[in-house]
């Protein structure tokens, strides 16, 4: 069994920063892909960004140079770093994982960017 837990969303003024983690317990594989994605309601989820083995990372164009995935190996955690915010980043942002064919959601974290 995989759970995730996200945590860091809030309220923030634009322009404003947020870190938002994702800790992934249970059995997980050494070898997976995390991302992050984001919902608006009445809108499909939305891929923001992801980090595979070795670090490689890749971003929507929409959030390219503001946003930044990492991951801590050793405490199964993945991050987004979310600079410059803008009231169109306001969402829910969910974690996902995806190893051995299978894909584990968190239960996702509210930002809300105010103008």
């Amino acid at each position: 069994q995989v759970q995730l837990v996200e945590s860091g969303g809030g309220l923030v003024q634009a322009g404003g920063s947020l870190r938002l983690s994702c800790a992934a317990s249970g059995s997980i594989s050494s070898s997976n892909i995390m991302r992050w994605y984001r919902q608006t309601p009445g809108k499909q989820r939305e891929w923001v960004a992801f980090i595979m083995d070795g670090d490689n990372t890749n971003y929507a164009d929409s959030v390219k140079g503001r946003f930044t995935i990492s991951r801590d190996n050793t405490k199964n955690t993945v991050y987004l770093q979310i600079d410059s915010l803008k009231p169109e980043d306001t969402a829910v942002y969910y974690c996902n994982l995806f190893q051995r064919g299978n894909n584990y959601w968190g239960q996702g974290t509210q930002v809300t960017v105010s103008s």
